[in-house]
Order: structure tokens, then C-alpha cells, then sequence
């Protein structure tokens, strides 16, 4: 079994915001395998079915900066190794839409995926990073991670939640290094 962490924030005014990159693309799986998301102990979640592998799929209910409790919550409780856990979040370093996987690395500033390695005590998870762009003024980076998306952005959505859905699935079956060839910088 895998575990599939797309970060974002709970709640309504956060629902369609940038910092929500990772909630979009957890929930473009569940949409494709006409998955039902339970409101469990530290989040959402649902189980679905890709070939051979089942992935369990999570959007943790205790904010960005604490995603690490729920990730740790359900690795323990499914017995999930690290090197089946791949997190999915946002990346201002990125521009918009495109995919990097990684197979450890910095938290590059993002709080979510600092607060995962803070309660795991290893960078040495995979993650995927969406890119939401840096279009902000000195001094707007809360603003803009926390805002919506442009019309331009909104206008490509599907089809880089598409593409970032098919990287995951490619992880799960094929393993990250041929994850990564097939998908990075797309």
C-alpha cells in the first residue's frame, strides 16, 4: 500500500487557493476512480486502486503547518513504509503547472513538507511538487499562496491535474526513478 499526502488547508475560504495544489490533485484521483472521501482521525481519506497497487489517499485536516501529524497517524496505522509515502504540495519555485518529483530533499520553505520531516526525522520521502508560480510583489507571498488562481491558470487546471495525477500513478507502478524520467519538469 501506498500513501498519497496532498497537502493544502481545510475549510471553505481555502478551498480553491494555491496553497490547495496538493488537495487538487488527491482529489483528481478520487474524482477518476470514483472514490468517496471519509472524514477520518486527521483527515480525509479513500482508498483506490491503480493495477496492482492500492493507494490510500489523504488530505490532512490539521492545517499546512501540521500536515506531519496525519501523515505519521496514517503511515502507523496502515503500516505504510517511508519509501511508499510520496507528499504532494505546492511550489512557489515552480512555475505554474509544472511537475518535479523528488526522492528526498530540502523542504525549500514550503511548512507542510518541514513539519512532515520534523515528525518522520528523515528527509527521505518522496514528494511531488506542483508549481503555482511566484507573480507577487516583495512582501505578498502569503497573499498570493493564499488567493486564487488567474484565468490563464484556471484555463490549463484539468489538464496539469491530469498530468500530475498520471505522475503519481506512474510512482506507484513503475517505481519513482521511471516516475521521474517519464514526468519531471512537464
Amino acid at each position: 500500500m501506498f500513501l498519497i499526502a496532498g497537502l493544502g488547508n481545510i475549510g471553505h475560504e481555502y478551498a480553491d487557493t494555491r496553497h490547495n495544489m496538493g488537495f487538487k490533485v488527491v482529489d483528481k484521483l478520487a474524482a477518476d476512480a470514483g472514490a468517496e472521501w471519509q472524514d477520518k482521525r486527521y483527515g480525509f481519506v479513500t482508498t483506490i486502486r491503480v493495477k496492482n497497487q492500492q493507494l490510500l489517499l489523504l488530505k490532512p485536516s490539521t492545517y499546512m503547518n501540521l500536515s506531519g501529524n496525519a501523515v505519521r497517524y496514517w503511515m502507523n496505522e496502515k503500516k505504510i513504509p517511508v519509501e511508499n509515502l510520496l507528499v504532494v504540495s505546492d511550489d512557489l519555485a515552480l512555475p505554474f503547472g509544472t511537475l518535479r518529483m523528488k526522492p528526498s530533499g530540502s523542504e525549500g520553505g514550503h511548512n507542510g513538507l518541514r513539519h512532515i520531516t520534523q515528525i518522520l526525522g528523515t528527509q527521505k520521502y518522496a514528494r511531488l511538487r506542483v508549481g503555482i508560480g511566484n507573480d507577487f510583489a516583495r512582501g505578498g507571498q502569503v497573499d498570493f499562496v493564499l488567493g486564487g488562481f488567474t484565468s490563464e491558470e484556471n484555463a490549463i487546471m484539468d489538464e496539469r491535474l491530469t498530468m500530475a495525477a498520471n505522475f503519481v500513478r506512474s510512482f506507484a507502478l513503475e517505481g519513482i526513478q521511471r516516475a521521474m524520467n517519464q514526468f519531471n519538469g512537464k
